[in-house]
């Protein structure tokens, strides 16, 4: 990945201003125990639809036990994180009304590992949102480093339904 290719340069981040923690995530997103993928929401541009949160990830997570010695964060777990993330965004600034869920991934790449007692800083902006759906392009990164990239493909409720 080109150093000019990032959503928003990792430098400029700052985990310790913390825009919605936990508890606030909860109000958006259903998710609980150990499908709750985002520690903190740090950074917002409502222009730019962009959104930046993050995990730290500490060796109680579900899928370290069973790994062995090293233990290293499901790749499908990042992506989960960026859904999450993008749902968060979504509902806050009210893009749909309802809870949304996947519909879809493209484009993804699994570049590099993350582990426990790191954090993982996801990153999202939206592309396009048509309907219930919205299409958004993520970056993962520990530290200055790629670890997952793609598009996502999410929405509303609506699509769910039987």
């Amino acid at each position: 990945m080109r150093k000019d290719s990032w959503i928003v340069e990792p430098r400029l981040l700052d985990a310790a201003h913390v825009i919605a923690d936990v508890d606030a995530i909860r109000q958006y997103n259903p998710q609980r125990f150990e499908m709750e993928q985002l520690t903190a929401i740090i950074y917002e541009d409502a222009d730019r639809h962009v959104c930046v949160g993050h995990k730290d990830l500490t060796a109680d997570e579900f899928w370290v036990r069973g790994q062995g010695s090293h233990p290293i964060m499901p790749a499908v777990l990042m992506c989960e994180a960026a859904g999450q993330l993008a749902n968060y965004y979504a509902l806050r600034h009210r893009l749909y009304a309802v809870q949304g869920g996947f519909v879809g991934l493209k484009g993804v790449r699994y570049r590099r590992i993350a582990k426990p007692g790191e954090r993982l800083f996801v990153i999202a902006r939206l592309l396009k949102i048509r309907s219930t759906l919205l299409t958004c392009q993520f970056q993962c990164a520990v530290g200055r480093r790629v670890v997952c990239d793609g598009v996502l493909i999410g929405g509303g409720a609506a699509w769910m339904k039987d």
